[in-house]
């Protein structure tokens, strides 16, 4: 007789079967979040990263309504939410990733598969239950919840940007200051960003060796294609890997630039050994995202734009320009890394010049038409 295999984060293999403990309550709970955990990064494949913010949620939960989890009802969760609403004004996405995180362990414990129902029950005389439903948790009803400032950068708006990381290359240049290198590096970071439409983690994360031929498009050498690998993740996964085909014969030709004469010069100065990284600080470390993010500021600030905007926007203004210029929508998505062209939708806030131009296109395609072909 086969004997049947225990599941990740099963109730046995955490919780020694008819053992008392000192503390019962406690020593249970935390056997009950080991578990969780197992079955998440065991059983699942999530990332620990990801599995330590929703672990840490429910913890807060817990110490909030001081009860255990075989005692939780609909209406402390009701109460501990309307605290995060109401007095600490939390932002939709966090309060749905909060529910998302007691859902998911309650969900966990009433399983027939992990046999915590049975332990409560033996132990407490209290199954647990979920307590999350439909009418107490957030409904995703928008496309876009983050900050009404966050928005594409006009064509203007992306021109005066540029213009003002290159002007601060020649003016360190013409002083003969320090830094001219790393404004260099700055000016072309901007560039990569918009023109392949980049995450800012996703470019802190690029190789020299991360571009390649496109044999469709030999005008861009060795520079055809850029192979992002730390694509933003699902929930819990690994980070997704795409390929965004060069567009823009200027910001090649920027990178071509950036790499043959700049980045040695980094790398010559760097007080350690380099790494392959295409953005190096001047101590030869990768840069990071939230550099990328301090060095999008420093130009945003001096332009005067809104303070809301951060480098996101510069791939927000990469699919709304595409979308503009009537590049196909799914070969925008693609090129974004959406999995539904409906995501990359949120992301295209087109100008007015081009509402008005699609404004008009409607009108003589509707307009009748008169004998002569003229439309009335």
């Amino acid at each position: 007789m086969v004997k049947a295999e225990v599941p990740q984060g099963a109730a046995s293999l955490v919780l020694a079967p008819g053992v008392t403990f000192l503390q019962e309550e406690e020593a249970v709970f935390e056997a009950m979040v080991q578990g969780w955990s197992a079955q998440m990064i065991g059983g699942r494949g999530l990332q620990r990263r990801s599995v330590a913010a929703v672990v840490s949620t429910v913890r807060r939960f817990q110490a909030s309504t001081n009860e255990w989890p075989w005692r939780w009802s609909p209406q402390l969760f009701d109460e501990w939410m309307t605290d995060r609403v109401s007095t600490r004004a939390l932002a939709p996405t966090t309060i749905r990733s909060y529910q998302y995180a007691v859902r998911s362990f309650c969900a966990y414990l009433c399983s027939e598969h992990y046999g915590w129902v049975a332990q409560c029950e033996g132990r407490f005389g209290e199954p647990p239950s979920q307590i999350c439903h439909e009418e107490n948790t957030a409904q995703h009803l928008q496309g876009y919840e983050g900050r009404p400032g966050r928005r594409p950068l006009s064509r203007d708006e992306l021109q005066k940007l540029f213009d003002r990381a290159d002007a601060e290359v020649a003016a360190r240049l013409d002083a003969g200051r320090k830094g001219a290198v790393i404004a260099y590096r700055d000016a072309t970071l901007l560039k990569v960003v918009y023109a392949w439409g980049l995450r800012a983690n996703e470019a802190a994360h690029l190789d020299v060796t991360d571009f390649y031929r496109n044999p469709h498009a030999a005008q861009f050498g060795d520079y055809g294609v850029l192979q992002v690998r730390f694509g933003k993740a699902s929930r819990g996964g690994a980070p997704k890997r795409r390929s965004v085909v060069s567009l823009f014969d200027w910001a090649v030709e920027a990178v071509v630039d950036y790499i043959t004469h700049v980045r040695p010069l980094v790398v010559k100065s760097a007080s350690s050994a380099a790494s392959n990284a295409l953005w190096l600080t001047e101590r030869g470390t990768r840069l990071q995202a939230r550099d990328v993010a301090d060095r999008f500021g420093f130009y945003r600030d001096e332009l005067g734009l809104d303070p809301d905007l951060s480098p996101h926007c510069l791939r927000h203004s990469y699919v709304t320009h595409l979308i503009e210029d009537g590049v196909d929508p799914r070969f925008v998505q693609e090129q974004a890394g959406h999995v539904y062209q409906s995501t990359t939708a949120l992301y295209t806030a087109v100008s007015g010049d081009f509402k008005n131009k699609m404004l008009h296109d409607a009108i003589r395609a509707v307009l009748p038409t008169t004998p002569g072909g003229q439309r009335q």
